[in-house]
């Protein structure tokens, strides 16, 4: 099928992947690598199933330090397709900074902002969703993309679906949406079937946009469109821009006043949160239900003995696991990790740890 016409991808790179310690750092964070073993980094992937949707029409938004990174990995962007944040100020700001810039770029302009480090297994099913989310937004719609859950996740956000679109088949207004419940309750939003994953992938026309964002925080929307209009100034406003969440600063408030509508999509996704979300994703990959031990790297480097997990050897050095069950070890030439699956979300600790010791080396 041909591009969307006017469409415009947006993809804010950020972020350090704590939970993915010592393979994600703040200096190459797991945007940056290829943690499915296609040869392709997070990044890329989320560039290549976009391409067929935009064409060229790409805005990155990333960190200073990670620009050139980011240039190299997506040699095919122009360089004032990349912009480059003096500081993280969460998604508001730099999905904010997008919208501004493309309200003055293209006045028919709709965009779709997709994270950087966000895994898809069936890009037709995910291009089909987002042509729809497209249809609805140039309604004057902010829309996202409600991920259908496949098990009781306490670690993913929730959409609460509401009556479907009359005018737009496919696409249902949006209640509320729920932070992370507890398993428990997550349970019964799956028993009702009207509850998908918050995914963070949102479809709207940039004015749309910002126009949301000057009714709760009109200060903020109005030093974007400033700064849209003189980027010189950047390193002056950047750092008085709020730091808050895009779900936060009008996702939440306009769904309340009934203006988000989602298009719910059964296409697999994974935010790849932590070390036991990647054993479930490489292990779905390769096809297997036998308990085993998934090896992402070289696996002439690791020997098993009646264990199963992950291995991930970066280290050149050989890694023998035995007797062991659900193990994750993640060996780097400067730090060895060695968890288990069920504590994984406790790796950020270890980070936490590290900054307080003053090993910033290290993180």
């Amino acid at each position: 099928m041909p591009a969307i016409d006017h469409f415009w991808a947006v993809i804010p790179a950020g972020g350090a992947g704590t939970r993915l310690w010592p393979l994600s750092r703040q200096s190459s964070p797991k945007f940056l690598r290829d943690l499915t073993g296609s040869g392709r980094t997070l990044l890329q992937e989320t560039h290549d199933r976009l391409v067929p949707l935009a064409e060229d029409r790409f805005v990155v938004v990333t960190g200073a330090a990670h620009r050139e990174a980011v240039a190299e990995q997506l040699d095919d962007l122009a360089e004032t397709a990349i912009l480059a944040e003096p500081s993280a100020r969460d998604s508001m700001a730099a999905i904010g900074l997008a919208a501004a810039l493309l309200e003055r770029t293209d006045p028919d302009a709709v965009m779709g902002s997709f994270a950087a480090d966000h895994v898809i297994d069936d890009p037709a099913v995910f291009a089909d969703a987002v042509r729809t989310a497209v249809d609805v937004a140039r309604a004057g719609w902010l829309v996202t993309l409600g991920i259908e859950p496949t098990f009781p996740s306490a670690a993913f956000g929730y959409i609460h679906v509401g009556d479907p679109l009359e005018a737009h088949p496919g696409a249902a207004a949006v209640r509320e949406f729920v932070e992370k419940p507890s398993a428990e309750v997550a349970r019964g939003y799956l028993d009702t079937g009207c509850y998908r994953w918050n995914a963070g992938m949102f479809v709207v026309r940039p004015t749309v946009l910002l126009d949301l964002l000057a009714e709760w925080h009109p200060d903020f929307a109005a030093r974007l469109r400033e700064l849209a209009a003189d980027l010189s100034r950047l390193e002056e406003i950047w750092p008085t821009l709020p730091k808050i969440a895009l779900d936060h600063a009008i996702a939440e408030p306009a769904a309340a006043a009934g203006r988000v509508a989602t298009v719910p999509a059964a296409f697999g996704w994974d935010d790849i949160g932590d070390f036991d979300s990647l054993a479930t994703l490489l292990d779905q990959a390769r096809e297997h239900d036998a308990v085993g031990t998934t090896v992402l790297g070289d696996e002439d480097l690791v020997h098993v003995v009646e264990s199963s997990g992950l291995v991930i050897p970066r280290g050149g050095r050989m890694v023998a696991v035995v007797g062991l069950d659900d193990i994750v070890v993640v060996d780097t030439p400067d730090a060895v990790l060695v968890t288990t699956r069920a504590r994984a979300q406790q790796v950020k600790q270890v980070v936490s740890g590290l900054k307080d010791a003053g090993r910033a080396d290290l993180t």
